[in-house]
């Protein structure tokens, strides 16, 4: 009987260390290897890696497992801070800000364009930085957790793009190692399995866009998990100012405050909204201003007007009027869609009837993927949320939109830019018809 125990616990050690070493050093290939147009080195790269991901998942049955894969992904994260982002340019932007603030300038007054053409250009601000810029026409819209962020980089290395970008990887990757220290305590919490942290732990999305691509969704998803911890916990203060750090580095977790006000009482929501609005301004206050307010309110009235991108409801739409009309009915759709899923928002979170803590992360799951289903832009690392709160409930399909999003790379391998709608049908087809599945046994076993 010895025998044959050491025997079983060496082939199940021998598979775990297997797996580990096959996928992380395909999520490195991934963050190292494919640049923005080499669609087809990062296919073979990115779907053994999934697969792998799956297969992992379905085989983990012990706390032992658990831990081992948990760790595996830390270390698959620290390995990935070194690389430059190798298929978003949106770090370019970083540095542009974080140089700006450094030096006392607010990045919400003026467009890069502006510096460009002006006689004093502040220092930093070079023609070949501004030339990687993918839109330098726009003003910003990064909020203060992410522009502080930027700023330290900055301030460290003020000439150095990599040393710059190296330091905002390592702010993030602490951001992603609290966020999977608070994954298996808040499952306990809520009575689900701890092993449903290895969803976002291991995702090869997040891992590819959140720390190879630098994207700032890291930070909102780990001060979000905080918030929903301390609430579990019964510490609504502390998470009232978690959720304010969250929306300081997202502004997307402002959707959910309607879902908060049944389970918190208006009592205590009143007082809730109060500490968040308090925290929010302190934190805002740099950056307030004439400036800021005509700024970020341009950017988010361009975000809705003018940017499209892997979009599903939004598409047909588009189509839709340029049969009725002719031309492109963007800068009409766009705004009354963000009017839409406000109004849908506020009616699921009248529909619903969950009062405990639980039931919580599945109704902000619904309302993100709400959001996204109607937006005009989904570029991939705006999946990381829905995977997160999949994580948090007995919903899957934001884990196979995670195998799908990343098709849309497709449409910068090819000479000119264009964007590949057969993929974009694939993937929404799937995903949806996943949801709708889902949401309907849900119900029905409700």
């Amino acid at each position: 009987m010895d025998v044959m125990g050491r025997t079983d616990n060496s082939q199940g050690a021998a598979w775990h260390w297997v797996a580990a070493t096959l996928f992380t050093a395909l999520c490195v290939a991934i963050a190292y290897t494919p640049g923005q147009g080499d669609f087809y080195i990062l296919a073979a790269l990115y779907v053994p890696a999934f697969l792998l991901y799956i297969y992992i998942y379905q085989r983990v049955d012990s706390s032992r497992s658990f831990r081992f894969f948990l760790l595996v992904g830390a270390l698959a994260r620290l390995l990935l801070v070194p690389a430059m982002p190798q298929l978003s340019d949106d770090v370019y932007r970083f540095i542009w800000d974080g140089r700006l603030v450094v030096q006392g300038i607010n990045p919400f007054a003026h467009p890069p364009v502006h510096y460009l053409l002006a006689a004093a250009r502040p220092e930093g601000l070079s023609p070949d930085l501004y030339a990687k810029l993918n839109s330098p026409e726009y003003f910003t819209i990064y909020p203060p957790v992410a522009q502080g962020t930027f700023a330290l980089a900055c301030w460290l290395f003020p000439k150095n793009i990599w040393g710059a970008t190296i330091v905002m990887k390592t702010v993030l990757l602490g951001f992603e190692l609290g966020a999977l220290w608070v994954f298996p305590r808040l499952l306990r919490r809520l009575g689900l399995p701890e092993k449903q942290a290895l969803l976002y732990a291991l995702n090869p999305l997040v891992l590819s866009e959140v720390m190879g691509n630098l994207h700032f969704e890291g930070a909102m998803v780990f001060f979000l998990l905080l918030a929903l911890l301390a609430l579990a916990a019964g510490r609504w203060r502390a998470s009232a100012l978690a959720l304010a750090l969250a929306v300081a580095s997202k502004l997307l977790p402002l959707m959910f405050f309607p879902f908060l006000i049944r389970r918190l009482g208006w009592r205590r929501s009143i007082a809730y909204f109060s500490i968040v609005g308090a925290v929010l301004a302190l934190l805002f206050a740099p950056l307030f201003g004439e400036a800021f307010l005509s700024g970020f309110s341009d950017s988010l009235g361009l975000y809705f007007r003018r940017f499209e991108f892997n979009a599903s409801v939004y598409y047909l739409l588009r189509w839709l009027g340029f049969r009725l009309t002719g031309f492109n009915l963007i800068a009409y759709l766009g705004p009354a869609l963000a009017l839409a899923a406000l109004l849908g928002i506020a009616g699921l979170a009248l529909w619903e009837k969950g009062r405990d803590w639980k039931s919580l992360p599945p109704v902000m799951l619904l309302a993100i993927c709400l959001y996204l289903g109607i937006s005009t832009t989904v570029h991939p690392w705006y999946a990381s949320l829905p995977i997160a709160l999949a994580a948090l409930s007995r919903y899957r399909f934001p884990i196979l939109w995670s195998g799908l999003i990343w098709l849309t790379y497709i449409n910068y391998s090819y000479t000119e830019y264009r964007e590949n709608l057969y993929a974009v049908a694939l993937e929404y087809l799937l995903v949806y018809s996943a949801a709708a599945w889902e949401v309907k046994r849900s119900r029905r076993e409700c």
